[in-house]
């Protein structure tokens, strides 16, 4: 075999390797958000109740849409009651986190916020949806309800703005 046919063997294996290296290669990133909802009234005949649903469809490359989170309630002075709740939702799926008066350590009516914590992943379909609701805790009707639409940028508008097309 000549030195120019060992030669361009060699080039042709390593440029081989090299583009089946680069096709394997692929960069993921991840980003943090948070969606936190105003202050709300909550008195001793209510409950608080934070919904999140994820709208994305499953990707057509067959990776199944998720999101994945923590819904947590503050009291006025900004601490968390209790303790976060970890949540993740599929396609099309809904998860719901409710703050019965009485774990809020208040004696007779008390301000309260929600925040939503999660990660979006750029490989993983997740458009969430949140809202958050009061509710008389006996007869079950709504008294207050705010939503965050679900935006292109893959998750809720911050409360204190709207969400497209409002």
């Amino acid at each position: 075999m000549s030195f120019r046919r060992v030669f361009v063997t060699i080039l042709t294996v390593a440029a081989l390797a090299g583009t089946v290296a680069m096709a394997q290669t692929t960069t993921t990133i991840t980003v943090t958000r948070e969606a936190t909802y105003p202050p709300v009234g909550l008195a001793s005949s209510e409950t608080a109740q934070i919904n999140v649903a994820n709208l994305a469809s499953n990707s057509a490359k067959g990776t199944a849409a998720s999101c994945s989170g923590t819904i947590a309630f503050l009291n006025s002075s900004g601490v968390t009651i209790g303790s976060a709740t970890p949540f993740t939702v599929t396609s099309g799926q809904i998860y719901s986190v409710s703050l019965p008066f009485a774990k809020t350590g208040a004696s007779v009516r008390t301000e309260i916020r929600g925040v939503i914590g999660y990660s979006t992943t750029s490989d993983v379909p997740c458009t969430l949806s949140s809202s958050l609701e009061t509710y008389d805790s006996t007869t079950g009707v709504t008294h207050i309800f705010l939503s965050n639409d679900a935006t292109a940028a893959g998750g809720p508008a911050p409360a204190s703005e709207p969400g497209p097309g409002l």
